[in-house]
């Protein structure tokens, strides 16, 4: 009996200390998101610490992001490998009519209502299979299951300042092993938040691109002091690119529309339209074309497939898509309330366009070395990240590893 007991214990010990040298052996991936840093934005002469990082690793030419090229669809298709049209996102807000209820990034009980977002993030993969993972203000990352976000998170804090942010992400990092995450996320929103107050050809943006630079810098730098830069890989990236406003770009649906009984949703460059008989429809149609001026008409069904962005309930049955430098607006007093924001850059438009593409910056022991490719997608990082942590990504993604999976060694 003893000797079964000693084997047993054996066994026991032999098997803990299995699982901890497979742990120990997973890397470690960590993607930081600069919202709304334009792809050429590297490329200004004031990012020495991303172009230090692209000379040891990898940079993509441009980062083609999923349509609409705004925020949270963006950052949900990156996470999920799904379009927005799949994950549920179809905008940064917009209307169900069936629970009669609205989707905004205002409304925190709303971010943070798991009815929303449908797929699996790349944390929701990571937990089921037993790996740890941690968001720093990712978007998605604040819903309410338990079982949905990730084992470690920080509810979003607009202001809250960028060291306390890099700090949490060492602090995860000095973890005893088996409570440590090897997926992390971190989120910074400055280039984003000027580019929109400032434009993308203004030298306040340049501010905050050299700012974010020094951040990668300093981060970096702590990276190597905790003995963290052999085991950990870096991805860089951005979930859209700005334009600059037209300031004569305003056009104005509610006098081209005016008597028409039609729903607009929506706001900026995409608007949906929605009709309660296909005769408002017909009506709705003729109207736009023969005021069409730059902007373009497509009834739901006919949404080319390249936009990916028809099969979902909450687009309405008709879609207007403004060209770059415009913007739409569907009341007097919305107008009023851009003329005193006085924005001078915008995203949203079409994703193929130059202007919408962002960065992809990588390095680290599983990228390789002084590698420049052309194009990537964003819906192609879960399977990615699914490969660099040995996890099964979902089989019903959009994403695919053969559009990526050559930026690995």
């Amino acid at each position: 009996m003893k000797i079964f007991k000693s084997i047993f214990i054996a066994f026991l010990l032999f098997l803990s200390l299995a699982l901890a040298q497979s742990t120990a052996e997973k890397p470690y991936v960590l993607i930081i998101s600069f919202d709304g840093f334009r792809w050429d934005y590297l490329d200004r002469g004031i990012t020495p610490n991303l172009q230090k990082m692209a000379d040891e690793g990898v940079r993509a030419i441009t980062f083609e992001p999923a349509f609409p090229s705004k925020t949270f669809p963006n950052h949900y298709s990156i996470v999920t490998g799904l379009y927005p049209e799949n994950h549920g996102l179809i905008s940064n807000s917009f209307y169900d009519p069936f629970q009669k209820k609205r989707y905004r990034l205002a409304d925190s009980n709303a971010v943070k209502d798991a009815y929303w977002y449908r797929g699996e993030a790349l944390w929701e993969t990571a937990k089921r299979q037993g790996l740890i993972s941690a968001s720093y203000f990712w978007p998605g990352s604040e819903v309410r299951l338990a079982y949905r976000h990730p084992n470690y998170f920080e509810h979003y804090e607009h202001k809250r300042p960028h060291l306390k942010r890099i700090n949490g992400i060492i602090r995860w990092l000095q973890l005893p092993e088996a409570k440590r995450p090897h997926l992390l996320f971190l989120y910074f929103s400055d280039t984003d938040d000027y580019g929109h107050r400032y434009g993308p050809e203004s030298e306040k943006i340049n501010e905050a691109i050299k700012l974010l630079d020094q951040r990668i810098g300093l981060l970096r730098a702590k990276i190597d002091s905790i003995g963290f830069t052999d085991k950990l890989n870096i991805i860089v990236l951005s979930d859209h690119g700005m334009t600059q406003l037209r300031p004569d770009g305003q056009i104005l649906l509610y006098k081209l529309l005016e008597g028409l009984p039609v729903t607009i949703d929506g706001y900026g460059p995409l608007v949906h339209f929605s009709t309660k008989s296909t005769q408002e429809r017909k009506k709705l149609l003729s109207v736009l074309n023969q005021n069409r001026s730059h902007f373009t008409v497509y009834k739901k069904e006919n949404m080319p497939d390249y936009f990916h962005y028809k099969h979902n309930p909450f687009i309405g049955d008709v879609i207007a898509i403004a060209e770059l430098g415009y913007t739409f607006i569907r009341t007097p007093g919305e107008l009023e309330k851009v003329r005193k924001r006085n924005p001078h850059g915008d995203h949203g438009y079409d994703n193929h366009t130059l202007d919408m593409q962002g960065i992809f910056v990588a390095g680290g022991p599983a990228f390789k070395r002084g590698y420049r490719c052309e194009t990537l997608h964003n819906v192609d990082v879960y399977p990615l990240v699914c490969k660099m942590l040995g996890l099964v990504p979902r089989q019903n993604i959009d994403g695919r590893l053969e559009r990526i999976g050559f930026i690995l060694k």
